[in-house]
């Protein structure tokens, strides 16, 4: 599954294409639309997008569980060296430890990425500021033709932005197809 990037100016545009959408048999969950106007989207039902494409909390968390899961791995290895509580500690308490770290790196992390704008969606910051509305569009192999072929021929007012191939990944970059 793929994730289309569309850009449009303005609303009654972007209500139009997820009608238009619909009537070729893409279902409202595939279709989320990012945008200053929380409002005019809630107004004419259109699925607006959520927290996680909104924020960095998936990227962020991953990165922070990773380096939670070093400094487990460090305090578990200056357990052993130092041997702070004895020679015979149980493994089960290094194990708490690299998960403690883990999970605390992870919560930080998404914290963090709670504060933070989408990598992805941070390339259409300047655009969304000026008050355009970003479509993302995710399609099924067998739906992408019939959606490239709607915003072709009855939406050549929207532009095709970006085309991200690894949209379950966070960690994966996105770059933008018309400047």
């Amino acid at each position: 599954m793929k994730c289309l990037y569309y850009l449009t100016s303005t609303l009654n545009s972007t209500k139009s294409i997820t009608d238009d959408l619909h009537k070729a048999g893409i279902d409202n969950w595939f279709i989320h639309v990012l945008s200053k106007d929380e409002a005019g989207l809630n107004k004419h039902k259109i699925h607006s997008g959520n927290y996680l494409e909104q924020l960095d909390i998936l990227r962020f968390g991953i990165i922070g569980a990773m380096g939670g899961l070093l400094v487990g791995l460090v305090s578990a290895l200056l357990l052993v060296k130092f041997e702070l509580f004895g020679p015979n500690l149980p493994a089960s308490a290094y194990l708490g430890l690299l998960v403690f770290w883990t999970l605390f790196g992870a919560w930080e992390g998404g914290l963090t990425g709670i504060a933070t704008e989408n990598k992805k969606i941070a390339l259409f910051h300047d655009e969304l500021e000026a008050g355009s509305y970003l479509l993302l569009i995710y399609a099924k192999q067998a739906d992408e033709r019939v959606i490239k072929n709607v915003m072709a021929k009855q939406h050549p007012e929207s532009d095709l932005a970006a085309v991200d191939m690894h949209f379950y990944n966070p960690l994966a970059g996105l770059s933008r197809v018309n400047v």
